[in-house]
């Protein structure tokens, strides 16, 4: 079998999370690594047994590297996506796709011209009890859907000494927990229901108006207490917590929340759609299990077993039911459906997979969001 071979750019927490996944497709070969360094590729290139190690500019020139992984901090991915389908590489990119909308809508433009296949990492949808809800409702088993009710809590930025790139908008934007985890929340809530969102109403809180940075990097202090003059006090514009309001194409409504401040939520997204038959609940730190509520007789929970989930979902299941699937399996069932694309070597005229146009539309709802909440009032998308 000839390999389709990737390149794969950044090395921070979702970088290695791509290679992971990338690596356990039998028609995939990782075969570079780049970093802002030579020395900082090879060093990283070692640490994940990946052969070759590059520069940005340097990973673009190889002819054998079919396909690129951005997976650097958000204000790289217009560029570096830019750059790599101009060399005419694939393109999967981390969200958000770009820093802002005329960004956005150059990429969509650039990879539609190209037809070159283009991916943005919205690997939630890739739990396959997300896709069954969303079969489901496609099967009209949970009718006219009435509301949506969801959230998404962290809590790794909970204390004031907390510190990430992300906390800084010149890296990461002028939204952090909406850009961030709210994205996921707002994409995979029209992939499942299918509906459009039309006007938002947001409400922010910064939680920590200041934080404190290290003035060193954090590795340095492994195993030590950091102490008071080992920080420097960081002003923070980006939100900690918001609440949105929502008004859906059908007429009805709904609610989000995120938080990056809750303690003891790790990483817990939640879903509650409720429709005209049935309602649907459902979350991420319990992926395995898909509840589902009834008004006339006995609510139901649904386990994530290939012999009890429609058969339009079963692609997205490897193990047989009570053999766990998680978070890394997402990445790995959407990179399966990616590189089919690239084998057939252009972007599918309907992909199944989330496209530069996702991204797109998440940065739309994301900026209108943003827009609300410096208006205080309801903004139309």
């Amino acid at each position: 079998m000839n390999k389709i071979k990737v390149g794969v750019v950044g090395t921070g927490f979702i970088g290695p999370a791509h290679i992971e996944a990338l690596r356990r497709l039998p028609n995939v070969e990782v075969a570079a690594l780049c970093e802002v360094t030579a020395e900082l590729a090879k060093e990283k290139a070692d640490a994940l047994g990946i052969a070759r190690s590059y520069t940005f500019d340097e990973l673009l020139k190889q002819v054998d590297i079919q396909a690129v992984h951005i997976c650097t901090p958000n204000f790289l991915h217009y560029s570096q996506s830019k750059a790599a389908l101009l060399a005419g590489k694939h393109v999967i990119c981390e969200k958000p796709l770009a820093k802002d909308l005329a960004e956005a809508e150059e990429l969509v433009e650039l990879a539609a011209k190209t037809g070159l296949v283009n991916a943005v990492h919205f690997n939630l949808r890739y739990y396959p009890l997300a896709r069954q809800m969303k079969s489901m409702s496609e099967k009209g088993e949970l009718g006219e859907i009435y509301s949506f009710i969801g959230s998404y809590l962290q809590d790794w930025l909970f204390y004031e000494t907390d510190y990430n790139w992300r906390l800084e908008p010149d890296k990461s934007g002028d939204s952090r927990a909406i850009a961030d985890i709210g994205s996921h929340l707002m994409d995979i809530l029209e992939y499942i229901t299918g509906l459009k969102t039309v006007a938002v109403l947001a409400d922010f809180n910064t939680v920590h108006k200041t934080r404190k940075k290290p003035l060193k990097a954090v590795e340095t202090y492994s195993g030590k207490l950091l102490q008071p003059e080992d920080y420097a006090d960081v002003p923070i514009n980006t939100e900690d917590h918001a609440n949105v309001l929502l008004r859906f194409d059908n007429g009805n409504k709904g609610v989000i929340t995120v938080s990056q401040v809750s303690a003891g939520r790790k990483n817990r997204m939640s879903l509650e759609i409720s429709g005209s038959k049935k309602t649907f609940s459902w979350c991420s730190e319990s992926p395995n299990e898909m509840w589902i509520g009834n008004r006339d007789k006995a609510n139901e929970v649904l386990m994530r077993d290939p012999s009890l989930v429609n058969a339009d979902v079963r692609s997205t299941i490897t193990f047989p039911g009570g053999h766990n699937e998680g978070f890394p399996d997402t990445s790995k069932q959407m990179f399966k459906e990616v590189y089919a694309a690239i084998e057939a070597g252009k972007q599918p005229e309907n992909p199944t997979f989330p496209t530069f146009a996702d991204g797109y539309r998440e940065l739309l709802i994301c900026e209108k969001i943003l827009e609300s909440n410096r208006a205080e009032a309801w903004v139309k998308i």
